[in-house]
Parts: structure tokens; C-alpha cells; sequence
């Protein structure tokens, strides 16, 4: 039988280091993919040496066009299979869409679009015959506008409506599909994008580690969405009672306060 694996991608810092610890805990094998070959290799023997069999590690830059290539070559070399896909990796920068560098916005669109979009497809065979899952990493920033993160705001709502149309079309294969949503992480994530942390409220605020268990419980309990914290859960709701045009001019002061 073909050996099943966990394919996590961002997994050399913040949520996807902690999401590896979390399905490697629960007796997966992983294949961890990133740019960083050492933090990758860190993780990887890390794990390995709490009893689990060693990760496959791949380095590989997600906004380049033939990532996902990469990918399916260096698993098609180990004879492996996914029966889990968790797409996580993903970035943002801070500041006017038209004052920032434009290839560096495509790029956000190249890792949180177009890359999670060609693994969930390019996967979907091998999760069906596996009856597996696949969880793509979202954020309550895609419930709505970002002005100051234009792009990166609009790539998160992709992956919510993306995330929960597969979860139709896979639901009767036997497929589970969960999209993460969670608001402010203290991460790396905060300082690749050049946005200050001091604002964000303490009660969005949930830790990476817990953010990773609750993600995992929603997705082998097959929940549609997952919103760790309760002051996130309440944020889709709440919006409902607000005119557009009053989320969107509020947010815009919420975005100019963190920079």
C-alpha cells in the first residue's frame, strides 16, 4: 500500500510550525514544504525525535509558477500519497495597494490564490481515493474590505468562497474540507507585512498553538469553518448588522491606527 501522507505548506514559522507539531501528535506523516531548508529541517527533526517518522521536507518558493510541480515531483520520488493537504502558507503587506510594489502584491496573489488553488486540484484525486481532508488557512480578514491590505484581505476571501465550494463538490466523495479563519496571531507574519501588533485587540488574539489544535478538531470533525477564539467567532455575525460602507470606512481607520 502506498504510504498516506500530510502535505503542510508555510510550515517553517508561526501557525504552520504548529499545526506539523499538532498532526504529527496525532500520528501522521508529514511533508513539510517551505523556503527556509533549515527552519524545515529544524521542524523535521524535531518530530522525528518524539518518536514519529521523519517528515519529507521540500524547499520550494510558493510564488513561483512550477511550485506545484516541485511539490508533486519530490512526494511522486518519495512513493508517497496525500490523504491530508493543508494549505497555510500565505502573506500580506501593509499600505495603499496603488503605493506599494506591484510584483510584490502579485506575489501575495501568487501564494494565497494561485498556489492553494492548483494544490487543493492538482491533490483532489489522491484525498478522494484517501478519503482525507484537506484545510485551507484563511482569516476573518476575509469577511471583509481592506483598505491599507487591499490585496491581501481580497485574497483571504477567495480562499473562503474557494474553500467552501470544494467543500460542496467534495462533501459526497468523502473528502472533509474546513477553511481556518483566525484573526490576529502573533506570528512573523505581523513583520513581513510591516504592520504593528500593538493595536490589535487582546481579546482577537489567540495564540498559534491554540489556533493549530482548534484547526485540527474542526477539520476531523469536518466543520465547514473555523474561528479560534470567541471574539472572532462573533465577527461574521456581528457584520451582518453594519451598512458596507460603514465596515469598510471603519476598517480603514482600524488599518491606519496599526501602522
Amino acid at each position: 500500500m502506498t504510504e498516506r501522507v500530510t502535505l503542510i505548506t508555510g510550515a517553517s514559522a508561526g501557525i504552520g510550525v504548529e499545526l506539523a507539531r499538532v498532526f504529527a501528535a496525532n500520528g501522521h506523516r508529514l511533508a513539510l514544504t517551505a523556503r527556509r531548508a533549515d527552519r524545515l529541517e529544524a521542524l523535521a527533526s524535531e518530530l522525528a525525535a518524539k518518536g514519529g517518522k521523519k517528515p519529507i521536507v521540500i524547499v520550494c518558493d510558493l510564488e513561483q509558477a512550477d511550485a506545484g510541480e516541485t511539490i508533486a515531483a519530490a512526494l511522486a520520488a518519495e512513493g508517497v500519497e496525500l490523504d491530508h493537504l493543508v494549505n497555510n502558507a500565505g502573506f500580506g503587506v501593509f499600505g495603499d495597494a496603488i503605493e506599494r510594489d506591484r510584483a510584490e502584491q502579485l506575489g501575495i496573489v501568487d501564494v494565497n490564490v494561485r498556489t492553494l488553488t492548483d494544490l487543493s486540484l492538482r491533490f483532489a484525486d489522491q484525498l478522494i481515493r484517501n478519503k482525507g481532508g484537506l484545510l485551507n488557512v484563511g482569516s476573518v480578514a476575509g469577511f471583509l474590505p481592506g483598505p491599507g491590505m487591499a490585496v491581501y484581505y481580497a485574497s483571504k476571501a477567495y480562499v473562503i468562497s474557494f474553500t467552501e465550494a470544494l467543500r460542496a463538490e467534495l462533501a459526497p466523495r468523502g473528502v472533509r474540507v474546513t477553511v481556518l479563519c483566525p484573526g490576529p496571531v502573533p506570528t512573523e507574519f505581523q513583520a513581513r507585512a510591516g504592520v504593528g501588533s500593538q493595536h490589535d485587540t487582546a481579546a482577537l488574539k489567540v495564540s498559534a498553538a491554540d489556533v493549530a489544535q482548534e484547526a485540527y478538531r474542526g477539520l476531523m470533525a469536518n466543520k465547514r469553518a473555523v474561528l479560534p477564539g470567541l471574539g472572532i467567532k462573533i465577527v461574521p455575525f456581528a457584520l451582518r448588522f453594519f451598512p458596507r460602507g460603514f465596515i469598510l470606512a471603519a476598517t480603514s481607520r482600524f488599518q491606519r491606527r496599526r501602522h
